[in-house]
């Protein structure tokens, strides 16, 4: 597998959380990627706090749009909340997680998107068979 691509409308909040999650988990094996359709200028503060309380630090990661390339040299895109701004590309594998946005939301709200996403993600690799 080459890499698996997370996407999200902000690429600040639900795919860097999950790209975070993914990276600890399936390490150099896979590569691992996030994009948005709409970039934010910086992370979610709340995201980073959340991922942090785990042992995960996201917060060096900046938003950056999604391209065709990157779109075209992966495997696996998950969507997330992203609708009809998300990308399809024929012979991909595409998979939709609707999370709602932790934008602007409590800490309490973001780790249970956070928590959602870990499940998701860990049902996701262990199909995959790129757990570590």
């Amino acid at each position: 597998m080459s890499g698996i691509l997370f996407l999200c409308v902000h690429n600040a909040g639900r795919s860097q959380m999950a790209a975070g999650f993914a990276r600890s988990l399936v390490g150099d094996r896979v590569q691992i990627f996030s994009g948005g359709s709409d970039p934010a200028d910086r992370v979610n503060p709340m995201a980073v706090e959340a991922m942090s309380e785990v042992g995960i630090d996201i917060g060096g990661y900046v938003p950056q749009r999604f391209t065709d390339e990157l779109l075209a040299s992966v495997d696996v895109v998950v969507t997330m909340g992203c609708g009809d701004t998300c990308p399809s590309i024929p012979g991909k594998r595409y998979v939709d997680w609707p999370l709602e946005d932790p934008r602007g939301q409590s800490i309490e709200f973001v780790r249970r998107v956070r928590d959602d996403i870990r499940r998701r993600l860990t049902d996701l690799l262990a199909e995959l068979g790129t757990v570590k």
